[in-house]
């Protein structure tokens, strides 16, 4: 799938080692995983809890043990259900140099010639006790744990390949990419703009379509309308403020395009069940 211009732009890792981990419970401020993209790859472990997930046009419930890999270029999200998960992010082209073999096994993977299937369930101990270790010795960070981390990856496509854990990809129609990169747009627009006052209109001519149209194929495409999406997207916005400034509480809705306080604590309450003051305090986990 070809990628439009707009994609979230954080680096992840360093220069030399691009890859980063993140561990995500109930207290990290984008618990909920709006959705997004980047031209990284994504590997995922659920350690409690579910997590409702949408990757690509698929959408797929991820529990206790399941392992998750989302390919570059995806559009994906997540709605956690007391979940505690962690991910790693990382750069595929940074793997091909190290050896001819591994550039010419990894340029199928990074091709448009086979999908790797994205949902991987604990019934596999031996994929399950490759990517434990890929995890642990990202998280502890001790002397060496790039070549370990490298390797492990190494080890994990290797037994994706040897398995046969992918499919040959069949060409999308091309109305089907193109209701894909319309919903990408919507989402680059929110997530520019969503400080800023946004219309059902404005919404909907950045998909191209008339709002009574658009209204259906969002909902139909994200299980949200798209003001609620909106909202939701805002409150998320809020919440990484709140954990990461010292800004008073009625700045921060001014930030996130709440031009009244009260509605935006209002709003607040709906989406994390706590008002602001009460999301601050409330002790990490």
């Amino acid at each position: 799938m070809k990628y439009i211009k707009y994609r979230e732009t954080k680096e992840h890792g360093t220069f030399d080692f691009p890859m980063e981990f993140y561990h995500v419970g109930p207290s990290h401020p984008r618990y909920e995983m709006s959705y997004h993209w980047h031209i990284e790859y994504e590997i995922m472990r659920i350690l409690k809890g579910e997590l409702l997930l949408t990757v690509g046009d698929r959408e797929f419930t991820a529990r206790a043990g399941d392992v998750i890999f989302v390919k570059g270029g995806l559009l994906h999200g997540g709605i956690p259900d007391n979940c505690l998960y962690e991910c790693i992010v990382f750069n595929l082209d940074s793997l091909m140099t190290s050896s001819l073999a591994g550039e010419r096994l990894l340029k199928k993977i990074s091709s448009d010639s086979i999908e790797i299937t994205d949902h991987f369930s604990p019934c596999d101990k031996e994929l399950s006790h490759i990517t434990d270790r890929m995890f642990e010795h990202m998280k502890l960070r001790e002397e060496g744990h790039e070549l370990t981390v490298i390797g492990a990856f190494y080890e994990f496509f290797g037994y994706i390949l040897e398995h046969g854990y992918y499919r040959k990809t069949q060409s999308i129609s091309v109305k089907d990419g193109r209701r894909i990169e319309h919903l990408k747009n919507v989402i680059s627009t929110i997530e520019e703009h969503y400080d800023e006052c946004i219309t059902l209109e404005d919404l909907a001519r950045a998909a191209g379509m008339n709002s009574k149209y658009f209204c259906r194929y969002f909902k139909e495409m994200t299980h949200r309308t798209p003001i609620d999406y909106l909202n939701y997207y805002r409150i998320e916005q809020a919440c990484f403020k709140l954990a990461t400034s010292n800004d008073p509480i009625s700045e921060i809705g001014m930030s996130c395009g709440f031009n009244d306080e009260s509605y935006f604590i209002k709003t607040f309450k709906k989406y994390k069940g706590v008002t602001p003051k009460k999301y601050l305090s409330a002790p990490l986990s």
